[in-house]
């Protein structure tokens, strides 16, 4: 069966095939054919010519702006944080705020408990007007150590006008003396004519005896004016006798500046002038020299211009000034405090992080809260580093953010390289002391400042992706234009709240963790 339909197969297919003759039918419809194709090989040109032609427009310019700019895709939105921390402790009586809410500088965003604090301000208030009576009463009692200062130099002045006095009468008691002495002698003479005389008869008994009896009484005069003379000597110091050489009225001639009761005079002036934080220059100068020494702080000695100048100065005014300043102080610490009850933020920003809630108690320094700031935006683009040649200060960006499309892009500038590679600044760098066996291309974080952006408009949110493209082939712009390092400025006066801005702390970025 088979074998039989192989040789008929066999036959049909050697049989001759009959000739089909055209026909005027067919003839028409070929030449419209070839008409159409040759019609369509020019329009295919033209398509393919214009399909060339808009892939070039569309291309080139991508072509050229890779050939004049450097780009990353590792790029992210970065911003200043401020970690909100009470500066005081106590209970939370309210918190303000919630995440993601937005807040200007000095608004309230949580108030603690201020009863402590109130308590605290009363006590350093009354603990200043004491203090304040303190010193009015310290003033008064400087006033009168000078007035004691005063009527301790009169003492003195008196007590060497009574050392005065007393070298006086010693000089009298001498004088005495001598009188006494003249008439003892007269007295002896007349006795030894009386008792020459008595045995002629020439003078009575009774004249005899009266002449003894007066020469007696003149010694007595005698010794007593003497006893007298010794009495003075030793009430000023000196010795009852003085030796041969020295007569009765000698005495040293700085007697009224060393006497002992003058010394003692001068001992209490110098301690109520000390008590007035006056010290005399020596503790061995004579009352002339200490009240000629007082004298010379006043051009003309005036000793109410004096005791104005040292009044102010005494050291029991300068303690009472000191408890005051401290109480006052004090005070303004106690307000300071209850003023910090109010915690406020710093910056205009968006709340983060808050963990906080009424009646936790909080101590100083804890962490509430973070505002991240929306002004102080930047971008961290990390580059490669053979793509850092051409990099400079400067230098304009413009940066593509994921989030609102590559269409209309941010513009920036370049305002600095940061001193180390992303793994030079990781938490545990890495120490290969041998090398890899693959070099790994290094990549630099360089930060790009904004210069169009407007967060009431688009704001940008940290971590965002970004696409910088830096025009490394335009001049750079700017300060430190052209550079890799910036300047050490000094920070203008009065920009301290600027600096602590600046150098708060920053969150980790999503990016960290590529690293």
């Amino acid at each position: 069966m088979n074998a039989g339909a192989t040789k008929s197969q066999e036959t049909q297919e050697s049989a001759p095939i009959p000739e089909i003759q055209p026909t005027e039918a067919t003839s028409a419809q070929f030449e419209s054919r070839v008409r159409t194709r040759e019609w369509k090989k020019p329009v295919a040109r033209l398509v393919i010519a214009v399909c060339t032609v808009a892939v070039v427009i569309e291309v080139w310019p991508a072509i050229v702006l890779s050939m004049n700019t450097v780009s990353t895709d590792d790029a992210y939105v970065n911003s200043h944080v401020t970690f909100l921390a009470p500066r005081v402790s106590g209970q939370v009586e309210d918190v303000l705020v919630d995440d993601n809410d937005r807040v200007s500088k000095g608004d309230v965003l949580v108030r603690l408990d201020p009863t402590p604090y109130q308590i605290a301000v009363g006590q350093k208030h009354a603990a200043l007007v004491s203090a304040q009576a303190d010193l009015v009463a310290a003033s008064a009692n400087a006033h009168g150590l000078a007035a004691q200062a005063r009527a301790n130099r009169f003492v003195l002045e008196n007590t060497i006008q009574k050392v005065d006095e007393k070298i006086a009468n010693l000089r009298s008691s001498v004088a005495t003396y001598a009188s006494q002495q003249a008439a003892l002698d007269l007295a002896r003479s007349n006795l030894r004519r009386a008792e020459e005389l008595a045995p002629s008869g020439a003078i009575s008994q009774q004249e005899l005896d009266i002449n003894r009896q007066t020469v007696k009484a003149d010694e007595a005069n005698v010794d007593e004016a003497l006893q007298l003379i010794y009495a003075n000597r030793v009430s000023l110091g000196l010795n009852a006798k003085p030796s041969k050489e020295h007569d009765l009225t000698e005495v040293p001639n700085d007697l009224d500046q060393t006497y002992s009761s003058v010394r003692a005079s001068l001992a209490k002036l110098i301690e109520s002038n000390a008590e007035l934080g006056y010290f005399t220059t020596s503790w061995v100068s004579t009352p002339k020299q200490v009240v000629e020494d007082f004298l010379k702080q006043d051009p003309q000695g005036n000793l109410d211009r004096i005791f104005a100048k040292i009044i102010p100065n005494a050291p029991l005014i300068k303690q009472a000034e000191a408890k005051v300043f401290q109480a006052q102080r004090d005070l303004e610490q106690a307000e300071l405090d209850l003023l910090y009850c109010d915690i406020v933020s710093e910056i205009d920003g968006v709340v983060t992080r808050r963990n906080v809630n009424p009646g936790n108690n909080v101590q100083v320094g804890e962490s509430l809260m973070a505002v991240r700031s929306l002004s102080e935006i930047w971008i961290d683009a990390n580059f490669k580093e053979t793509q850092l040649t051409h990099l400079r200060i400067g230098q304009r960006v413009e940066c593509g953010v994921d989030m609102y499309g590559t269409e209309v892009p941010f513009q920036g500038r370049i305002t600095g390289f940061t001193m180390g590679t992303g793994q030079t600044l990781a938490l545990l760098p890495p120490q290969n002391a041998t090398g890899n066996f693959v070099k790994i291309v290094q990549r630099l974080p360089v930060r790009i400042e904004l210069t169009n952006y407007n967060p009431n408009e688009k704001p940008l949110f940290v971590g965002l992706s970004v696409t910088p493209r830096v025009f490394y082939k335009e001049p750079a712009t700017g300060g430190n234009a052209g550079e890799y390092l910036r300047p050490n400025s000094p920070l203008p006066k009065g920009n301290l709240n600027h600096a602590l801005a600046q150098s708060s702390p920053v969150e980790m970025k999503a990016g960290d963790q590529h690293e």
